[in-house]
């Protein structure tokens, strides 16, 4: 029955840092461009330019 207790204790441990991370990731800014992910993929790569021998 002691183990639950620990467990309990242990699991609501993690839950607060986890959460204190994600809060702390939020007000750093980590969250705030969500549009050029989106359509990185749409953009042209650059070519590499070719080594002539």
């Amino acid at each position: 029955m002691e183990i639950l207790f620990v467990l309990i204790g242990i699991s609501i441990s993690m839950a607060i840092v986890f959460l204190a991370l994600f809060i702390w990731s939020v007000k750093s800014g980590q969250y705030e461009d969500d549009y050029t992910p989106s359509v990185r993929m749409l953009f042209e790569d650059k070519k590499p330019k070719e080594i002539k021998k």
